[in-house]
């Protein structure tokens, strides 16, 4: 049985969507099969694979308004394993949309729950917002993980984020977990960046992963040329700390 993890933090910029692309595909090039949902609008995870997004004719949008099957959206990617169900822009009109419907929080889960059967993993990039779109993703997943930046303002809104999290497990879906905390964009010349670990560390011990994402300038390139780090270097600090990653989820999961 597959498990759903979101990848969600109300904060732009944080490494949303270089984690899920990048874990996507290195859960894939360790024989795991993978399924990457991109519920952002921006849709950068949808391109980030190497998808046109302007060609995505269904996607998220359908999947979460009942006028598309998940497997009529499913699209493969040019990564080893892993699929993705692609985002457009048209992904903004949704929150309006679904505002008046019914159990609007459940739409994602109702349309993939029975794709666990199919996949080791089903990754959920969300939107740097608190919505209806991330909320419908934390009801659908069974876990979440938290990228955070090294940055001065890291800890500030992470409250916000874990009072929805508690929230979502209260009203629901009983069964979210934190899968971890993830510190992403670190540089160790910075003694700001260590202390952002340390506090990080202090504060959530247990729940932090031991990966720590490096601030690297491959993994800031592979987006524009639509491939994950794995594809465009494989070599990098940046692949071999998702590769890293990737290994504590599946020993974590095993």
């Amino acid at each position: 049985m597959g498990k759903i993890i979101a990848i969600a933090n109300q904060k732009g910029g944080v490494g949303k969507t270089t984690t899920s692309v990048n874990l996507a595909a290195s859960l894939g090039v360790l024989e795991k099969k993978v399924l990457l949902i991109d519920a952002d609008p921006q849709a950068n995870a949808t391109s980030g694979l190497g998808i046109v997004v302007e060609q995505v004719e269904v996607g998220t949008y359908q999947l979460l308004e009942h006028t598309a099957s998940a497997e009529e959206c499913i699209v493969e990617t040019d990564s080893p394993n892993v699929d993705i169900i692609p985002a457009h822009i048209d992904l903004v009109a949704i929150e309006i949309e679904l505002v008046d419907k019914d159990q609007r929080e459940y739409m994602l889960k109702k349309a993939i729950a029975h794709l666990k059967s199919s996949y080791d993993y089903i990754l959920i990039d969300c939107a740097p917002s608190l919505g209806l779109l991330t909320l419908n993703a934390l009801t659908a997943s069974d876990a979440v993980i938290i990228p955070i930046q090294c940055e001065y303002f890291a800890l500030e809104g992470l409250g916000k984020l874990l009072n929805t999290v508690k929230s979502v497990q209260k009203i629901h879906n009983t069964d979210l977990d934190i899968e971890g905390m993830l510190l992403t964009m670190f540089d160790q010349r910075l003694r700001l960046s260590n202390q952002v670990v340390e506090e990080v560390q202090k504060h959530f011990s247990d729940m932090v992963f031991e990966t720590i994402i490096q601030r690297n300038v491959r993994l800031g390139e592979a987006p524009s040329y639509g491939e994950s780090i794995i594809k465009y270097d494989v070599s990098s600090k940046g692949a071999s700390n998702y590769l890293s990653l990737a290994k504590e989820i599946i020993n974590k999961n095993s």
